[in-house]
């Protein structure tokens, strides 16, 4: 795992520093549990806030908030690497909705709207896919690209639903039948490919270029039409028709490839900052 400073993060505390760290196995983000709460509440002794405040969490409400914690090293502002209680994002907000500070109040009027607005969205599907729409065109997506990768969404829903008739049901059988197309195709699986593009818990697929957009659904399409023939049953079947499908999508890579002289993977992805290693922090672009 890799200690960071989050900037996109600390913007929503006023600048005010979180500590963070990124669990590249899990995908997900852990933030400093002392930080939040000093920038919220900014007690004399963010420690102590926070053992009086598990403890009513604890024993007054019932809530699991503080179990869910993770101990993990952080750097100090002595410069030690120090355990310190951690949270991921829904932990956090979680932890933002418990705390009785002026500041939490933006988050929990946000979170509120963010509830209202999900409520809608099962009286009115559309309202989702308008969101969805909107949301893409805001980051500079082209219409056609927007299209093809709703489409590609929906032919993800029907290959997994044959995946399940063949009887898979664990979460990670649907990873690993996913990482064989893409393994087939790109010569990287779904991670290795995010780590290519510089991505981390950003979607690999928003950040394709239309060429590997239409791979990746060519790939997954010919795995659905082939399981739909031949009705694989099993891991170890789907595994072999799962490659079959991305060899679909790999002779169609070659044929783009050979016709065009340049490659169909790229390393552009459409983030608006990158992630610097080194100094272990986002900057931006």
């Amino acid at each position: 795992m890799e200690n960071n400073k989050l900037e996109t993060i600390s913007n929503l505390f006023e600048d005010k520093e979180i500590r963070s760290i990124w669990d590249k196995d899990k995908e997900e983000y852990y933030f400093s549990v002392v930080d939040v709460i000093n920038a919220l509440a900014e007690p004399k002794d963010a420690s102590d806030y926070w053992t009086t405040l598990k403890r009513r969490l604890m024993k007054e409400e019932g809530s699991k908030l503080p179990t869910n914690c993770r101990k993990l090293k952080m750097r100090a502002q002595d410069g030690k690497m120090r355990e310190t209680d951690t949270l991921d994002t829904e932990g956090i907000f979680r932890l933002i909705e418990s705390v009785p500070s002026s500041k939490a109040e933006p988050f929990k009027i946000w979170l509120a709207k963010l509830g209202k607005e999900r409520i809608d969205e099962v009286f009115d599907p559309e309202v989702a896919a308008n969101r969805v729409v909107n949301y893409y065109r805001t980051k500079g997506y082209t219409d056609e690209w927007i299209k093809q990768r709703l489409i590609g969404i929906v032919d993800r829903f029907q290959l997994t639903d044959i995946w399940k008739d063949g009887g898979i049901e664990q979460p990670i059988e649907f990873a690993l039948l996913t990482n064989e197309i893409y393994k087939t195709w790109s010569g990287m699986k779904a991670n290795e490919y995010k780590e290519f593009k510089g991505l981390r818990k950003e979607s690999l697929r928003d950040n394709m270029t239309n060429i590997e957009v239409l791979l990746t659904d060519l790939g997954e399409v010919a795995t659905r039409d082939i399981a739909s023939e031949d009705h694989p049953k099993g891991f170890k079947e789907n595994m072999s028709v799962a490659k079959r499908g991305g060899q679909v999508a790999k002779d169609a890579r070659k044929s783009y490839e050979k016709a065009t002289s340049k490659s169909a993977i790229s390393k552009n992805n459409s983030l608006n900052y990158k992630y610097i290693d080194e100094n272990k922090k986002i900057d931006n672009k």
